[in-house]
């Protein structure tokens, strides 16, 4: 299926590994030009040759944090005019006792998925605006529908992101231009892995029984490749998309599980 995206610009932020990695091999398999983000310089540059050699499109790279004001500069300095912004804070997640937390622990969660993202959507959305076409796609996850217990701070951060963007896109929609959030579910990754290693020595478990655990949980049965993300995310991005405004899209193990 031709997406309609070729010769379109595209800025994919913690694009180095994971889900990042997935949306931009997507985007460039259907002729997106790309700049990539990271924090790391040797595994962006890993994953944008990867890619130059699987699709043949332009990759810029730029290595920098994008949850700071100068990261995100840079990278909208790099990409000139983006058609498509897939956000993606790329940080992983650390539980807590709340009772523990202070102010500034809120506002570095809050930074990090809320004020990360949305500056980035003010910066290109203009643009966006006057040419009649732009795709948003903010990478969260499934946790914001059912929420966690000691994740409230990164929890309430993408919910509060998640209700910014069902509430903007009502105004520009008239304009071609969409904004999605797309919630995954357990997807095979780095993150993912680490993650459930972590969660057994928190538990005084094996790795081995709290992936059953997860996995009892996934209507598949299994945990979801990367590139089902990906390949979503380029949907949202098509011109066939434009229908499709601020919905909150859930994935868990290659099961979507519908659009609220």
């Amino acid at each position: 299926m031709d997406l309609g995206l070729k010769g379109r610009r595209a800025i994919v932020s913690a694009a180095s590994k994971g889900l990042g990695r997935a949306c931009a091999m997507s985007l460039a398999g259907e002729g997106v030009d790309l700049v990539l983000n990271a924090r790391s310089e040797d595994a962006l540059e890993a994953t944008a040759e990867d890619i130059r050699k699987a699709h043949g499109v332009k990759v810029t790279t730029v290595a920098a944090d994008y949850n700071t004001d100068d990261g995100r500069e840079a990278v909208f300095a790099a990409a000139g005019e983006p058609d498509i912004l897939v956000t993606n804070p790329g940080v992983r997640q650390i539980p807590g006792d709340f009772n523990e937390w202070d102010k500034s622990d809120w506002q570095y969660w809050l930074d990090v998925h809320f004020f990360s993202s949305l500056q980035m959507i003010q910066k290109v959305l203009p643009g966006m605006r006057e040419r009649k076409f732009g795709r948003i796609v903010n990478i969260s996850v499934s946790f914001i529908k059912f929420p966690q217990q000691n994740f409230a701070h990164s929890h309430s951060a993408r919910l509060a992101l998640s209700g910014a963007i069902a509430s903007m896109v009502r105004d520009v929609a008239p304009d071609n231009v969409t904004m999605n959030t797309v919630c995954p579910g357990f997807f095979d990754t780095d993150a993912l892995h680490t993650n459930l290693h972590n969660h057994a020595r928190r538990g005084n478990t094996t790795y081995e029984a709290i992936v059953e655990n997860r996995l009892q949980s996934v209507p598949a049965g299994r945990f979801a490749d990367p590139s089902e993300c990906g390949d979503l995310v380029a949907f949202l991005c098509s011109a066939q998309a434009g229908f499709i405004l601020g919905q909150n899209i859930i994935n868990d193990g290659g099961v979507y599980q519908g659009l609220f």
